[in-house]
This record gives structure tokens, C-alpha cells and sequence, in this order.
């Protein structure tokens, strides 16, 4: 029987995706729920299952093709379906004269491997076996491919460095080498990145962005933490990170200040009695932001294990379109790339966004003597159209007293 793979139903805000990668070519035997092929939206990477087993007969758009809902994708033929013993047994060794010079393009990969891995040895034409994989259970990861090619380009230079030229008698002039390193690439944007530039530009359009600063005290949050550090990771398997804390004191702030927690649709403010806090994530693909539903409804050990579970899924490109639409607030944590301080973006149709910097030890007064004490700026951009800087500047404050204080977080004083 004759099976066409269509591409899936698009959500509304997405009106098309681009085909990043094959994992079959035409003739392959294929088994029912495996990907097909991977299409990259300006959100997610989408795999596309197999139907059911049988042959890919055609493949009707190639890499880089732009798709939309409903286009036809490949047909596979189920009445070819290999047998068990054809798939399982090994192959028989063809003749010698039938044996092709170049093994044809690798289409599918042996182990588990994210979208970012596949792509590169796809553009490079690798042997996945021949990369020593250092994640978990021998999985590849992006830093094994980029050392492994690092390691065959310096192999190269060497089998095909010249050598050395005898010295240049006294009359003979010595002439300059070329300048290297002065090539230019030209790489289209990914799907992702060029939907985060087209927000960037429309956020500076159409809000009236502010930011205010703050810095706090992170030392009674520390000692929290090496207090109870070990019992916690024992009882619930997970570490005790900061951002739990982070994410718990602007819920508390949200709270109080239902404006910083709202959002303009044409003239109207819309107030959200929920908090959908976004955490901000670093891929190799661009930023993404998953949302924590319902925060104020979450522990802190809920609070850790989704944001784990967030960044993972997100590097792997495995996080869907309903976990990162929507969120009535965001955090973004320049501080783990080293960042001091800087002004985030917001991300409409919220009207505030909360940045985290690097914490540094920095001399304080405290009673009159100065201490050494861990300390970090926060910055709060907001949308001055519907957030006055009182309560912008009030809202912060309230996070810098509870982080200064964590116990208040508890008891939401």
C-alpha cells in the first residue's frame, strides 16, 4: 500500500518550517515511529515519524526546501515490507566486482544523537563510528565532532606542510609571505535565530522599554544552600540551584505588583491572575524560552528538576511548540556566560523581563565595618507604556529583600 508523509499541522503563529535533515534515503527499509526526517521551525525542531514499516519509494523536497502544512514530504510503499529475517540477519557480502568504490553519504545514524550532531556530520560527510563519543552512555555531542574535525584538519596541515626552504642567499630579497586567515563565509540564519532577530526589532518598535538596577546580597542564600545542600539533593535527586530562588521571589513580586505580571493588547491592559514565568535557555540554535506553568504552584525541587529538564530538551531540540508559547513573565541569566550587567529585551506581549548577571565577591558595609560579601546586579526592563518606573523600581526592591532574606520566601512576607 501506498503511505504519503505530509508535513503536520503547523500551529497558527507558525506558517511554515524549513527541512534540516533526512535520516533514510530512497530505497531504505524503514520501521513504523522511527523519524523520517527533521523540519526546523522558528520555535522547535519537528521530527516526522514513519507511518508504518515498509520501503521509502520517493522523497519529494531535499534539504534546506521550505515546507508548509499538508505538503507532500515522501511516499512509502508497505506492500515491500522486508521480512524479520531480512532486516535482522546480516547482510550478504556482495561479489567483488559489485562492490562500490565510495561508500554512498551516512543517512541514518547507529546511536542517539541531537539534531546540532546530525547536522554537522551530515555537512561534513563523517563516519558517526569513528568519533569517540563522550556523553552519556558513549553519546555523541557537539564537542566530539567539532575536536574530531579540529584533530583532522591538524593532521592534514601536517601530512601537507611544505619543507623547509633553505636559507635565501645574502643578494636575494626575501619576500613576504600572504596575509591568511582572511576568508569570508557566507551562512544563511537558522529558522530560530532569524525569528529571534524579527522579535528583537519588533520589541524596540512597539514598547517603550526602561530599564532599572538593583543589586543584592546573595550571602544568606548561600549559607541556605550549604546548610541544606546535601539533604536536599538526597531527598529529592536534584541539585538546590539559584534560580528556583529567583524564579519563587518574583512570583512573590508578581503578586504584589499584578501590573509588572500583565500586558497591552491594542487599549486595553490585560491582568493575568497566573504566573507563567519563562526561563531563558542557551542553545547552539539561538535562545529559547520553555514556560514554568503555574509557578507559584511549584516547590523548589519542582522548580529545579523542570529547568533541568528544560535546558536538556532544548539543546536537544526536543521541547514542544506548547512549552515555549505563551508566559506572562521572563528571567534570563546573562551571569553563567560571565556578564556584569546589561539591559535584556523584553519578549512581547510581556511587559517585563528580569536579567541576572555574574555574582562576584565585592567589598559592603554592613554595620559600619566593610565585609566581602557575594554579590549580583539584577536589571528589570519594562514597558513604560502600562508599568511607571515607581512600581518597576518597587518591584524590584521587593525581589532584592526576599533574595537578601530567603526566609520570607517561605513565609511570603
Amino acid at each position: 500500500m501506498r503511505i504519503e508523509v505530509t508535513v503536520p499541522n503547523l500551529p497558527e503563529s507558525v506558517t511554515d518550517a524549513t527541512l534540516l535533515d533526512w535520516h533514510k534515503k530512497p530505497g531504505d527499509p524503514v520501521q513504523k515511529n522511527e523519524t523520517l526526517v527533521d523540519l526546523e521551525t522558528e520555535k522547535v525542531i519537528l521530527e516526522v515519524p514513519v507511518p508504518d514499516n515498509g520501503v521509502l519509494q520517493e522523497v519529494h523536497h531535499a534539504k534546506g526546501d521550505v515546507v508548509t502544512s499538508g505538503d507532500l514530504l515522501a511516499v512509502i510503499e508497505t506492500e515491500v515490507r522486508p521480512t524479520v529475517a531480512e532486516t535482522t540477519a546480516p547482510p550478504k557480502k556482495p561479489e567483488p566486482a559489485a562492490v562500490p568504490e565510495a561508500a554512498p553519504r551516512p543517512a541514518s545514524f547507529a546511536q542517539p544523537m541531537g539534531p546540532s550532531v546530525r547536522r554537522l556530520i551530515l555537512e561534513h560527510n563523517l563516519d558517526p563510528t569513528q568519533i569517540k563519543g563522550t556523553g552519556r552512555e558513549g553519546r555523541l555531542t557537539k564537542q566530539d565532532v567539532l575536536d574530531y574535525l579540529e584533530s583532522r584538519k591538524r593532521k592534514a596541515l601536517e601530512e601537507t606542510a611544505p619543507a623547509p626552504k633553505p636559507e635565501p642567499a645574502a643578494k636575494e630579497k626575501p619576500v613576504a609571505p600572504a596575509p591568511e586567515g582572511r576568508g569570508e563565509r557566507r551562512v544563511p540564519m537558522t529558522r530560530l535565530r532569524a525569528r529571534i532577530a524579527e522579535r528583537m526589532i519588533e520589541a524596540q518598535h512597539t514598547t517603550a522599554t526602561l530599564t532599572t538596577f538593583n543589586e543584592v546580597n546573595m550571602q544568606k542564600i548561600f549559607d541556605l544552600r550549604n546548610e541544606h545542600r546535601a539533604r536536599f539533593e538526597q531527598r529529592y535527586k536534584i541539585k538546590l540551584g539559584l534560580m528556583s530562588f529567583f524564579v519563587k521571589a518574583a512570583v512573590e513580586g508578581l503578586r504584589r505588583f499584578p501590573i509588572v505580571n500583565a500586558s497591552v493588547d491594542g487599549n486595553d491592559i490585560v491582568y493575568h491572575d497566573y504566573y507563567d514565568i519563562g526561563i531563558a535557555v542557551s542553545t547552539d540554535r539561538g535562545l529559547v524560552v520553555p514556560i514554568l506553568r503555574d509557578a507559584d504552584r511549584l516547590d523548589f525541587a519542582e522548580i529545579e528538576k523542570a529547568i533541568v529538564d528544560f535546558s536538556q530538551r532544548a539543546r536537544d531540540g526536543k521541547l514542544s511548540f506548547e512549552e515555549l508559547s505563551g508566559g506572562t513573565f521572563t528571567i534570563t541569566n546573562g551571569g553563567i556566560f560571565g556578564s556584569m550587567l546589561s539591559t535584556p529585551i523584553l519578549n512581547p506581549p510581556q511587559s517585563a523581563i528580569l536579567g541576572m548577571h555574574v555574582i562576584k565577591e565585592r567589598p559592603v558595609v554592613e554595620n559600619g565595618q566593610i565585609v566581602i560579601r557575594p554579590m549580583i546586579y539584577l536589571a528589570l526592563s519594562y514597558d513604560h507604556r502600562i508599568i511607571d518606573g515607581r512600581e518597576a523600581v518597587t518591584f524590584l526592591f521587593t525581589l532584592k529583600e526576599l533574595l537578601e532574606d530567603p526566609v520570607r520566601l517561605l513565609l511570603k512576607i
